[in-house]
């Protein structure tokens, strides 16, 4: 069977192209060819990053892979049986392990198979959700789809040194069944920070201003600092909420500088005031592309991430979905294909 060629210049032109053909190609058995990886960019070509995910795929898969290897511009994917594991895995940087289980966690779901995990990387690091974003946005959204894992998080890992520990459990779904978020009315947000090796005075005082800009915009909050060592100095801050028809979260790490990061969490989440919040969007698009029903979802702005995820699942499933304007936002609609 010939490969399906996808373009991987379209849209954001990164990673996030790479990670959703690959999965929908071993949920599917749809070989895939992407081409143009990275076109454009400063470095063209597969980084080290994206090549740990599909290897762990490709293992749990018995995928035979073309050209997966730092600067290839072209990569092909032949998937074929994923089969139940049990795996310990070390991506041996700070490469992120929330991104390897966007990739892992549907395919084996949706596949009906069962993966224990123990990974080795990045916990919280830039361009990447946060481990807690994972585990308390990510989890809670899959679960009302259908697919269920529980993680463990039981070592941070920040740049350069990575070193953190996660353990995942995925279990087969029984059904996917789609979803309806349009409208945050909870006026309650929790607040998790973890950090390591960086003054707790500083920490506090960004975890506060978060508080306060939330509670002066009519929200009551609660929140949880918690002291964990890791490898190098970092810190994750996560301000999320969910109710029946909206699941929000807004995350961001400590960068060489504390100062901001509590602004940026707290606004960042206020105006997520919509479903879901614009980085759930993309995470949402392969489960609601293989449901015959039609799920809908609204968002304060379609980013770039989301556009590629429509395009790659339409391509590979021929999902249908449409994007409609809206006086605050956009009304995302998909109407999958379970039959692929």
């Amino acid at each position: 069977m010939e490969p399906l060629k996808i373009d991987g210049s379209y849209g954001e032109g990164g990673g996030q192209i790479i990670r959703t053909a690959v999965t929908l190609s071993s949920i599917t058995g749809t070989p895939v060819e992407i081409e143009n990886i990275r076109k454009g960019r400063d470095v063209s070509g597969l980084r080290p990053q994206h090549i740990t995910g599909i290897k762990i795929l490709a293992k749990i898969c018995n995928a035979k892979v073309d050209g997966l290897h730092v600067g290839s511009t072209m990569l092909r994917y032949f998937p074929s049986t994923i089969n139940d594991a049990i795996l310990n895995e070390n991506v041996g940087t700070a490469g992120s392990i929330p991104l390897i289980l966007q990739v892992l966690i549907p395919a084996v779901a949706i596949s009906k198979k069962n993966l224990k995990l123990s990974i080795i990387g990045g916990t919280d690091v830039a361009w990447s959700p946060t481990s807690n974003y994972t585990k308390f946005i990510l989890q809670e959204a899959y679960s009302r789809i259908g697919i269920n894992f529980s993680m463990n998080i039981k070592k941070r890992g920040y740049y350069p040194k990575g070193g953190g520990l996660i353990d995942v459990q995925v279990l087969p779904y029984e059904k996917i069944k789609p979803v309806s978020l349009l409208k945050r009315t909870i006026k309650k947000v929790k607040l998790l920070c973890s950090y390591s090796m960086i003054s707790k005075e500083s920490v506090e005082n960004e975890v506060i201003e978060a508080k306060n800009i939330l509670e002066s915009k009519g929200l009551s909050c609660d929140y949880e600092i918690k002291e964990e060592r890791a490898l190098d100095k970092g810190c994750s801050l996560l301000a999320f909420a969910h109710d029946d028809s909206s699941i929000i979260g807004s995350d961001a790490i400590y960068n060489k500088d504390m100062k901001g990061i509590g602004q940026i969490v707290a606004n960042r989440f206020f105006e997520s005031d919509l479903g879901v919040d614009h980085f759930l969007s993309d995470m949402l698009v392969i489960p609601l592309a293989l449901i015959n029903e039609t799920s809908v979802f609204r968002v304060n702005k379609i980013t770039k991430h989301l556009e590629t995820n429509l395009f790659v699942a339409s391509k590979i499933i021929n999902c249908k979905y449409g994007i409609g304007k809206l006086d605050d936002g956009f009304e995302v609609r998909i109407k999958g294909n379970s039959y692929a």
